[in-house]
């Protein structure tokens, strides 16, 4: 099974070597205007995770602890079927906290073959509406030291185990984007980034902090993070000598990518193109850092 897994990956990796050879020796960014009316991919629901249709099955992962110093921190864990090794991920959760839609996200992660460790950053509390949400918000954004701790208290859980290759990369949507972009400057060392709509910044002093490829997913209506600083975010990242992968996309808001349900005649296309090219930027972060070790 194990020899299986390896073939498997060894397959992906010669795909995307060309792609690595190219963007980690420019600054060339791909930020990219991407209209969501004209994405040219196949857009039948099964090109998706069912996590994202509203579809999925109950979560059936396991809750963990694995922030030691705060025993109220319980994450949720899923594990690919075969022993691996495997690359492994931490989602980190949207405003309202670690939900189910994110556990399933979790578990579509794991059967791609990553061990998928969602975090929870509020104490297994959730909001139920936007005045509880801004609240719990804000009080992670306060304590940012807690945070990072967290998320490092995270990657020593992954990296501790057998079955996982040393190979991390963070996936955060709105808060948990913003919060996986301050990790990915203050945090400690890991090999990839994805933003989905997350709060930016466009210093390229701080940006030069990352030593790795950036993944940005965002959205042309998202009056909260518009196009216009992400274009400041991404000459920032270019500024710095930042390898990234940075789209946005037309005629979809905030939210678009993990709630596609909400809309999804407008939404699938551009989700669908969105996905895929998280497929290959895991592919390429976590296989290629797996190979050279």
């Amino acid at each position: 099974m194990r020899g299986n897994t390896y073939r498997n990956r060894l397959v992906r990796l010669v795909v995307s070597v060309s792609f690595v050879a190219s963007a980690c020796g420019s600054t060339a960014s791909n930020s990219d205007r991407v209209d969501a009316r004209s994405v040219d991919v196949a857009t039948n629901r099964d090109s998706l995770p069912a996590a994202l249709l509203g579809t999925a099955p109950p979560p059936a992962g396991q809750s963990v602890r694995y922030f030691a110093p705060d025993s109220q921190t319980t994450g949720y864990l899923a594990l690919p079927t075969d022993d691996g090794p495997h690359p492994a991920v931490i989602l980190i959760h949207e405003w309202d906290g670690l939900n189910d839609r994110v556990r399933q996200v979790a578990d579509a992660l794991a059967r791609e073959g990553y061990v998928a460790l969602a975090a929870d950053l509020y104490r297994s509390r959730s909001g139920s509406n936007r005045d509880e949400n801004m609240a719990l918000v804000r009080e992670a954004r306060d304590d940012m030291t807690t945070v990072i701790a967290n998320l490092d208290g995270a990657q020593r859980f992954l990296r501790a185990r057998d079955d996982v290759t040393g190979g991390i990369a963070t996936i955060g949507w709105c808060f948990g984007g913003g919060i996986a972009l301050s990790y990915a400057l203050g945090g400690a060392h890991h090999e990839g980034t994805a933003i989905f709509y997350g709060q930016l910044l466009a210093d390229p002093a701080e940006l030069a902090r990352i030593d790795h490829e950036i993944y940005g997913t965002f959205a042309e209506m998202d009056s909260g993070i518009p196009p216009a600083e992400v274009e400041r975010f991404v000459a920032a990242l270019r500024e710095s000598g930042v390898p990234n992968d940075v789209h946005v996309y037309d005629a979809v808001d905030h939210g678009f990518w993990l709630w596609v349900d909400r809309d999804p005649d407008r939404q699938l296309a551009p989700a669908v193109d969105a996905w895929r090219r998280l497929q290959a930027y895991l592919s390429r972060t976590l296989l290629v850092s797996l190979w050279i070790r």
